[in-house]
């Protein structure tokens, strides 16, 4: 089997993310909402150190339920915020709270935030294929246009690199190289 180069060579969770994760379509709700999170946790660090503290975020994110993280309150920011298991950035736990409350308001209209992505790309993932790591762009047009309509809805910490990533974990993009074996989107 051939992989996609960042995942060759590396440990089991990094392996495992990439060959049942990474460019699979996803349209629950609650992992769109998790994927938010950890992509934006993820900003300035590895994905690595990321998935080897994925499991202890959603238990101490509750399994990234929408309602209860919207309902977080100051003891619970200082709670995490005291959790050596997460990344402990003021800026991304009060981002990911504010960003639970606008999904809340948003599910009480009867929208989500996966049919909202999903409708850029017409519910079709956009395969690529690239030649090599290096092709694969930090961010591309389609993350641009929908981090600057994130922002103006009011969601925070959403800029295009971090959208370019969360798409490519939600599988809207299929970033895998021409070389992978593990293409998805393409079985």
């Amino acid at each position: 089997m051939t992989r996609c180069d960042w995942a060759e060579d590396t440990d089991d969770l990094m392996t495992h993310y990439h060959d049942y994760e990474w460019g699979v379509a996803t349209f629950d709700e609650r992992e769109t909402f998790e994927l938010m999170t950890l992509e934006m946790m993820q900003a300035g660090l590895s994905w690595q150190t990321v998935l080897r503290k994925r499991e202890h975020f959603k238990q101490v994110f509750d399994n990234f339920d929408i309602n209860k993280v919207a309902a977080y309150d100051d003891t619970k920011i200082d709670a995490l915020m005291n959790d050596a298991g997460i990344i402990r950035n003021r800026r991304k736990i009060l981002a990911t709270i504010h960003n639970a409350q606008l999904l809340v308001k948003w599910h009480a209209d009867g929208k989500t935030m996966n049919a909202y992505l999903w409708d850029y790309v017409d519910g079709q993932s956009i395969v690529n294929k690239y030649a090599a790591m290096s092709d694969l762009p930090g961010k591309t047009a389609l993350s641009e246009k929908i981090s600057k309509a994130l922002k103006k809805l009011g969601f925070q910490f959403m800029g295009p690199t971090i959208v370019q990533s969360w798409l490519e974990a939600l599988g809207i993009l299929d970033d895998h190289l021409a070389s992978c074996t593990v293409n998805h989107m393409s079985e």
